[in-house]
């Protein structure tokens, strides 16, 4: 599945169920590479930046540079795969895995105060003042026990939505 073909083949959409860990079913895969394929304008079996842009949805987010960072260059494949963390089939390890990504920018493997800090200025823009951001995240870090200094690993964000009533799923649209 290199240069997207027009058609996939019953081995493809196999190959793609496994790397997704089958949360996706056989239907589902040929509708999201009809979808890919529509974004693939230049048909070279991969999404660029500009391409992920033209989704109202996803150029609208306010996290959608720090998401571009994660879906630049995708294949068919990979981009099955990211979009399986949205699915309400995907496990809370699945969907904290794809959080702590895009709050740890750097890939370092550990979210700081600063990243959150990021994220959050992305989120509310001029709603919030520095301070304010400051001041809700420092008090929410230490409600749930830990420090300015301190950093998540991801076992800490599996730890936090396992023990929350966060939802995650979306309904992905593929016409």
């Amino acid at each position: 599945m290199g240069n997207a073909p027009s058609t996939l083949t019953q081995y493809d959409i196999e190959e793609v169920q496994e790397h997704c860990n089958k949360l996706f079913n056989q239907q589902e895969i040929v509708s999201l590479y009809q979808r890919f394929c529509q974004l693939d304008r230049t048909a070279k079996g991969f999404i660029s930046s500009d391409e992920f842009m033209s989704v109202p949805e996803f150029a609208m987010n306010p996290l959608a540079q720090r998401l571009l960072k994660m879906v630049d260059g995708l294949n068919f494949k990979d981009f099955v795969a990211f979009l399986s963390a949205f699915s309400a089939k995907a496990s809370i390890e699945q969907k904290a895995a794809l959080i702590f990504r895009v709050y740890d920018s750097d890939g370092n493997g550990k979210v700081t105060f600063n990243d959150i800090i990021e994220v959050l200025s992305d989120m509310t823009g001029s709603f919030m003042t520095a301070e304010q951001r400051e001041a809700v995240l420092t008090q929410l870090l230490q409600e749930a026990g830990y420090t300015r200094d301190s950093y998540l690993m991801l076992d800490d964000f599996v730890k936090i939505f396992a023990n929350s009533d966060m939802k995650m799923d979306v309904e992905i649209p593929v016409d």
